[in-house]
């Protein structure tokens, strides 16, 4: 388009504010300067898509209540700064502000009558204090992305009154403390992905708090993605798969996703994480987990990503893991796990990095093998019940038996291939035996 000022465009299209429902499209396209408080004269701005520029300076006070009848506001991936209009429009339903330099407060005002927001997606900008307990009115929200901030927290229990939040991602900031579950019923029926990843929580992980709906047991492709649903209801997100963060720019809606790493969660891992068959990617890492792997881990079949390293696991890897066909990546590394690595499975395709840090471990891909063949426990050698202090080491006894047999075996093949001969040479014997006495009697 070749426009370097915002303001010189919006004077341009002044003359365009009489339209009924009127967009703007402007995005990846250089654009520098201020967003002018000219904007606020297109009263009929309902569209406004300005990203990836170079924009600067704060946003006009006006943006929210000049422009009524705005529905979609992306900003993101500006040099925006500043604080946030206080009072955004009563029709926006798609807020974008990500990656920017915004501070301070969100918002405070959503009211039950005013706020129709579907998404909001504030991450990667310096916003501090509280979540504001009014978004708990905006009861057609679906994807809330706060990560990469300052906030200051307990869990925001009271989000379970929303009935189709689907993302909640919180990743990379100050939240804190024990996630209780509440005394009336909330909970998150739809929720499918849940970042809570580099912040202080402690105590036991309530999943069947978190996803005691059907969205993470399931879901068909009948179903759809988000893909096809209104551009301005589709979000985008970062989220640590398979060791590297990756951008997803539409969530389809089958991606099932749980990352708690970098928090301080103890206890054992939950078993009703096993019930999510939709779910696909699983990191609680860098936590205090105790006890051992659920073997109904092996249940999850469309699960592509495993990571339970940094933590005090122990006992062995259950062999169900071998049925997770889609697996590409797994660890367990640095924990006090034990026993053999399944061999010959899913399992057998990592490195060692997968497994390093757990010295009681043995198998194929580690320095330490296994000393037994899989598949035969020997039993420990035993003294003689009279006390006669004679041991029985099973290792010799099953070595003698198996000589024994060896030679038994070749003896009676010896015996039937030679009988004639030997039979033969037997009756000449006893003639001889026989003349020899009648020798001696004469």
């Amino acid at each position: 388009m070749g426009l370097s000022s915002l303001s010189l465009m919006l004077f341009s299209i002044c003359i365009l504010s009489t339209i009924v429902k009127f967009h703007l499209v402007v995005a990846n396209n250089n654009l520098t300067g201020n967003v002018s408080p000219q904007i606020c004269n297109l009263k009929n701005l309902y569209y406004l898509d300005l990203s990836n520029n170079k924009l600067s300076g704060m946003l006009p006070q006006c943006l929210g209540p000049g422009l009524k009848k705005l529905s979609y506001l992306d900003l993101s991936s500006n040099k925006l700064s500043g604080m946030l209009p206080q009072c955004l429009g009563p029709g926006l339903e798609y807020l974008n502000l990500a990656n920017n330099s915004f501070h301070g407060i969100l918002p405070q005002r959503f009211t039950t009558a005013g706020c129709d927001l579907s998404m909001i997606d504030v991450s990667h900008n310096k916003l501090q204090g509280q979540l504001p307990r009014s978004l708990a009115n905006c009861a057609s929200l679906e994807f809330l992305v706060l990560s990469n901030n300052q906030f200051d927290d307990v869990f925001p229990l009271w989000l379970g009154t929303l009935q189709k939040l689907k993302i909640l991602a919180m990743r990379h900031n100050g939240f804190y403390g024990v996630i209780g579950q509440p005394k009336k019923n909330l909970h998150f029926p739809e929720l499918r992905i849940l970042d809570l990843s580099y912040n202080s929580f402690k105590g036991k992980f309530p999943a069947e708090y978190m996803f005691s709906g059907s969205a993470g047991r399931g879901i068909t492709s009948e179903q759809g993605s988000y893909d096809s649903y209104d551009h301005y209801l589709h979000c985008s997100i970062s989220i640590t798969n398979k060791g590297i963060e990756i951008n997803y720019p539409k969530i389809q809606e089958d991606l099932v996703a749980i990352h708690l790493s970098g928090n301080k969660f103890v206890g054992n891992i939950p078993e009703f994480i096993g019930k999510l068959k939709g779910l696909r990617l699983l990191n609680i890492s860098n936590n205090f987990f105790t006890g051992s792997i659920p073997s109904s881990f092996g249940d999850l079949t469309v699960l592509e990503s495993l990571d339970l390293s940094h933590n005090q696991l122990s006992g062995e890897i259950p062999q169900q893991l071998s049925q997770l066909s889609f697996l590409e990546k797994f660890n367990v590394s640095h924990n006090h796990l034990t026993g053999r690595i399944p061999s010959g499975t899913q399992l057998s395709t990592f490195d060692i990095t997968s497994f390093e840090g757990n010295p009681g471990l043995c198998g194929d891909l580690l320095p330490k093998k296994c000393e037994n063949p899989e598949g035969i426990n020997l039993p420990p050698s035993t003294t003689n019940p009279e006390g006669s202090g004679i041991e029985v080491d099973w290792k010799f006894a099953l070595a003698g038996l198996g000589s024994g047999l060896v030679v038994g075996v070749v003896l009676a093949d010896v015996a039937i291939t030679r009988w004639d001969e030997w039979f033969l040479e037997v009756v000449d014997m006893l003639i001889t035996l026989v003349k020899r006495i009648r020798r001696f009697r004469k």
